[in-house]
This record gives structure tokens, sequence and C-alpha cells, in this order.
């Protein structure tokens, strides 16, 4: 008998507890009704999640892709530099001209230029030059007929992605990249969602003569 006071003292907790333990469940359970649909799923990135779906199932993304392992395997890519400067140089010269002949062809791409240094020199001095050589490319590349807006010098890498692992002099890290980037958002083309006409698509062979159309002039 003595004992009943204190059973019915833990009868109570618990029935208190499993109380308190049902309300907060339904109040877990019943808290989104208040709140904005999504308002738990998006952390912020959703619009970008949207964005990078939308390009692959338009299949810009794997066509991106696909167009920079193209360039890459049919001009160079790469032009070098001389210690210290961002002068282009016959190389480099005949390297860009051949880049821009390949780019011509594609009027709905768009092309990135990275610049790059050797690790002579200081962080935010080679970042400048990096950026300078960049620049020295795009300007050639416009001089060659290709429209600046296609074309972007991005923030130097500096010397922090060096082909050769030097803390020398080193001309094979002195240099620039020029990437496939995307596609001009206007273009007809893209509108319609043709990236794979643009892929595929031959080159024009501008060398060619019109029948019956000889070639004026000439030494001999």
């Amino acid at each position: 008998m003595a004992n009943r006071p204190l059973l019915r003292i833990v009868s109570t907790g618990l029935a208190m507890g499993l109380l308190v333990a049902g309300c907060s469940r339904e109040s877990a359970m019943t808290a989104g009704f208040n709140n904005e649909i999504g308002m738990n799923v998006d952390t912020g990135d959703f619009g970008n999640a949207t964005m990078n779906n939308h390009q692959y199932m338009t299949g810009e993304k794997q066509y991106v892709y696909d167009l920079s392992q193209r360039f890459a395997s049919e001009v160079m890519t790469t032009v070098n530099f001389a210690f210290n400067s961002s002068a282009l140089d016959a190389g480099a010269i005949d390297t860009l001209r051949e880049q821009a002949n390949w780019i011509r062809q594609f009027p709905e791409v768009r092309f990135r230029v990275y610049g790059h240094t050797d690790k002579v020199g200081g962080d935010s001095f080679n970042k400048r030059l990096g950026m300078a050589r960049a620049n020295a490319v795009v300007n050639y590349l416009v001089s060659q007929g290709i429209s600046r807006s296609r074309l972007e010098a991005v923030v130097s890498y500096g010397e922090t992605q060096p082909l050769i692992v030097t803390d020398g002099r080193e001309r094979r890290n002195r240099r620039t990249v020029t990437e496939v980037s995307g596609f001009v958002s206007s273009h007809p083309m893209v509108l319609e969602g043709k990236y794979a006409a643009v892929i595929y698509r031959e080159y024009i062979d501008s060398a060619k003569s019109a029948p019956g159309v000889g070639s004026a002039g000439g030494d001999g």
C-alpha cells in the first residue's frame, strides 16, 4: 500500500511524457503547412541545379565538351611567351592565325583565354602578367575578324598551374590556353537547339576557287 503514491506519480509522469511526445510529433508533422512550399528543400542553389539540368537535357553540356575536344585536336590551343613579356612572337602569331581560322567557322561558339606564367616573380605581378598575355591573345583574335563579344580573357592563373614543376624560368609555363566555353545564347542555331549541327558541321573550304575562275596576278 505504501508504494501506491509512488506508482501513481510514475504513471502520471509517463502519461505526460507520452502527451508531450505526441504534441511534438504532431507539431513537426504540421509545421510545413504554415511554410511556403519548397522552403525546407531550397538551399539557395535550386536555380543553379535547374540551369544545370536544362543544359544536360538540351545537350549543351555534352556538345560544349565535344566541341572542346575537337578544337584541341585540330589546332594548337597554346601559345608561349618570352620571359617577363606579353608580346606575341612569330610562332604565337602563326598559332593564333590557325585558331582564328577555326573560330570563324563556328560563329555560334564562345571562347575563353587563360593566361599563365612561370614561378619566377611575385604572385600579384604574375597574375597581372598572365592577364596581359590573355588580353594580347584576345586582341589579336579580334584583329583577325573574331567578335570581341565571343572572346573572354579570364582572371589569370598566374603561376599556380605550371606544366613543368620548377621554380626557375620555364618557357612552357609562360603560356596562354584558348578553350571553348559555351554557345552564343542569342544565335539562331542555338535558340533552335541545333547543337549537333554546330559540332558536326564540316569546314568551309575557303581556299577552293569557284568553277571556271582562275587566280589573278602573281609573279609567274
